[in-house]
């Protein structure tokens, strides 16, 4: 298997994938596979949810292939479709969480940038992952994926400000969740 992943580049199982090449759609399905779990797991309850996003995300990927026309890289086109069909997921499966609209709410720095240095990014991914699943889903959009309010909106199907307050929420309960991890690793009371 590896040495067929080498033998083909990715231009050309995207070819192949476009011409309906089972092998091509394995080939390409197993190089994007382990990232594209990853980007389905910040959506999901839990693994078993996330591989279910992450099938039904390769399912799309291939009907939509014939679409893909080389602008932009092809994992993030791959990684749109990964997320737009996860939050489809979600929503299919789960209540969204409606907050009030909280216009006027100051936005709070995340954290002191020092505290964060030394907080390992599998640490915050954890953090992020207890999220409650609407304060989750509008971080990952907002903070990882960059989507815009107006466009985490039309996604989710909440207002723009019922996404920014989720976010503002969501970045409080960050804060105090590292600040506490903070205390316990240098021994504060708290």
């Amino acid at each position: 298997m590896m040495f067929l992943e080498h033998k083909y580049t990715i231009d050309n199982l995207i070819r192949r994938c476009k011409a309906g090449e089972r092998k091509a759609q394995e080939l390409l399905y197993h190089q994007f596979a382990s990232k594209m779990l990853g980007v389905c797991f910040r959506y999901a309850v839990d693994r078993m949810e996330a591989e279910d996003m992450l099938q039904i995300g390769f399912i799309k990927v291939f009907e939509k292939i014939g679409d893909y026309r080389g602008d932009g890289s092809f994992e993030g086109w791959v990684r749109r479709i990964m997320v737009h069909s996860s939050i489809e997921f979600y929503r299919k499966h789960h209540k969204m969480m409606h907050v009030a609209d909280l216009e006027g709410e100051a936005q709070e720095q995340l954290v002191n940038p020092n505290v964060t240095a030394s907080l390992a990014a599998k640490d915050l991914m954890l953090l992020i992952q207890q999220l409650p699943p609407g304060y989750r889903i509008v971080f990952n959009l907002f903070a990882i994926e960059g989507y815009t309010h107006k466009e985490i909106a039309a996604l989710t199907g909440i207002t723009e400000g019922a996404s920014k307050s989720q976010l503002s929420r969501a970045r409080s309960v960050l804060k105090n969740q590292v600040m506490k991890m903070e205390r316990k690793k240098y021994g504060y009371a708290g």
